[in-house]
């Protein structure tokens, strides 16, 4: 699908209006090309490289494609043991022959996987099964004794099946402030929940998938939740996961709940509250058995490095991820392959893009890295195996720049900082933005959680000022309206679908100007002798104070 037949006439025109936006910009040694960026983007995301799965032959093409334009770019490889990669070793967890169904009052509902429910493990072995495990409603899932928050209580939820809901419980309530608002907190990402039900015991979580709380739909988590599940490796991996992890559709869980005589929008309501107390469902038990094929898989970080001159110890990062979810159902019009060009083509190439740029140019005091994350769509695992096991240490890593699913549809009017009031970089970015004419703006969405789905995340939780910057807002040139339905077509149709297609009509001015400002900060930071920090108050400013010593 092509949103925009008229936009490509656009591009040379917008591309000189931009750069007559930027006033005193300072210099980019190359410009931006978005030529280049389009090409690398339909490269990825073409059908021969199956929609970059991990641990399949398309990795391969893609780790060979990445490291051969990185040393184009001038880059050194910045891997283990002098390679272009690090290894990731993962366990890879494959459900089949799924049967799974509810007893509530003598009745025996069946639920179909990828229809009414999706089942899925993370815990090594061969089958998983569940007879009869009784249901016990646990609100939110959340155990916050910073914020005197236990939905728990005192209640045993061992072997049993927790009901949980997405979200935490300030999107519907956000005047309660409890959890920040309406800016969700790390309680609220299923990843959260699922960790959670482990510690307490539970032998399954089933979500309550709500499309507004979640900030995507139930198709959306059937492409992401049918196939293969990854996780690193762990040491006591039954201390850590449950046997049954799973999504549920509402409206099946609201007549679950009314037929065990329950109200589950009451019930809902007060999950809000600190008062409120685990409810068992009266007679209702869930039971559930499945295969499990458990196997290891090495997939690859793809890192790439160019020495400073006066400092080489300390790093400044750009960071993408290069996977998505490969292969998977077809839709209705038979394509089976999720392409993922917007997510997350787009910003595996605004990476090799900004590797020929630093390479055009001045030699930089401090290094630059640039790393090309695996396993993002499974849990940021090749981020958080890098925040654990990094090549370049952390403490002399200045500060870093993330990007995912960058903007194809032209130049805004503001550049959205997700976790905007954390870090002083946002100050940065201000300063960059108004050269080419645009404001920063908070993110505009921060009920979504995206600050806790992208890469930077593990590495920000250990105490890396990372920014996630992206262009937002107002559509600067015409035809807007075209623009703004594209964008928002994406997010309610392609996105985690099989139609996340390349087009030869992208705007890529907009994703320029995000790029540039990237770029420009990086610049400014890797030539001086700036250690960005946290803000007070972040819960991510302990680590990075642990670590000070290293930096004097």
């Amino acid at each position: 699908m092509r949103p925009f037949a008229s936009v490509a006439a656009l591009a040379v025109g917008l591309l000189l209006s931009a750069c007559a936006t930027m006033g005193d910009a300072p210099v980019t040694p190359a410009a931006f090309d978005a030529a280049r960026l389009s090409e690398h983007a339909r490269v990825l995301s073409d059908d021969s490289f199956q929609g970059r799965g991990i641990g399949t032959p398309a990795e391969d093409m893609v780790v060979r494609y990445l490291s051969e334009q990185y040393a184009a770019a001038g880059f050194q490889p910045g891997g283990e043991n002098g390679g272009w990669t690090q290894d990731v070793t993962l366990n890879r967890f494959t459900a089949s022959n799924v049967r799974a169904g509810l007893k509530v009052a003598g009745e025996t509902i069946p639920l179909a996987q990828g229809q009414q429910i999706v089942v899925s493990t993370r815990l090594p072995g061969r089958q998983v099964m569940l007879a009869d495990a009784p249901l016990v409603f646990v609100g939110y899932g959340i155990k916050a004794p910073e914020r005197n928050w236990d939905d728990f209580k005192d209640v045993d939820v061992r072997g049993k099946v927790i009901v949980v809901l997405v979200n935490d419980a300030d999107f519907e309530q956000p005047e309660l402030n409890t959890f920040n608002g309406r800016a969700m907190t790390y309680y609220g990402r299923w990843t959260y929940k699922y960790e959670e039900a482990a510690r307490q015991g539970a032998a399954g979580v089933i979500i309550v998938h709500e499309t507004a709380p979640a900030s995507y739909g139930w198709a959306t988590v059937t492409n992401s939740w049918s196939g293969p599940q990854f996780d690193i490796v762990r040491e006591n991996a039954a201390a850590e996961r449950v046997r049954m992890e799973s999504w549920i559709q509402r409206d099946v869980a609201v007549d679950l709940f009314r037929r065990a005589g329950l109200d589950f929008e009451a019930l809902k309501t007060q999950a809000r509250s600190r008062d409120f107390r685990p409810v068992e469902l009266p007679g209702a038990t869930f039971s559930g058995m499945f295969d499990v094929a458990t196997s290891q898989i090495v997939t690859k970080n793809v890192i790439a490095r160019m020495p400073g001159t006066t400092h080489p110890d300390e790093t400044i990062l750009y960071t993408a991820h290069w996977d998505h979810i490969g292969v998977g159902e077809p839709d209705a019009s038979g394509d089976a392959i999720f392409n993922g060009a917007v997510d997350n083509a787009t910003g595996t190439a605004g990476l090799l893009e900004l590797a020929r740029v630093w390479g055009a140019g001045p030699r930089p005091e401090r290094s630059i890295v640039m790393i090309s994350f695996t396993a993002e769509e499974s849990g940021l695992l090749g981020s958080e195996y890098y925040a654990a096991n990094p090549v370049w240490p952390l403490e002399k890593t200045v500060a870093g720049f993330n990007m995912d699913a960058m903007n194809v549809y032209g130049r805004v009017a503001d550049l959205g900082v997700i976790g905007y009031g954390q870090s002083d970089l946002d100050e940065r970015l201000a300063a960059a933005a108004a050269r080419q004419g645009r404001t920063v703006a908070p993110d505009s969405n921060p009920a979504a959680g995206s600050y806790f789905r992208s890469d930077h995340f593990p590495l920000a939780k250990r105490g890396v000022p990372m920014a996630y910057a992206e262009g937002g807002g107002e559509f600067r040139d015409e035809p807007r309206a075209a623009r703004e339905a594209a964008r928002d077509e994406y997010g309610a149709r392609r996105y985690h679908q099989a139609d996340d297609e390349w087009s030869a009509d992208w705007d890529l001015a907009g994703q320029i100007e995000d790029l540039e400002v990237a770029y420009w900060i990086g610049r400014d930071l890797a030539d001086s002798r700036d250690w960005p920090g946290w803000k007070a108050g972040s819960e991510f400013g302990p680590a990075r104070a642990a670590s000070a010593a290293a930096r004097r």
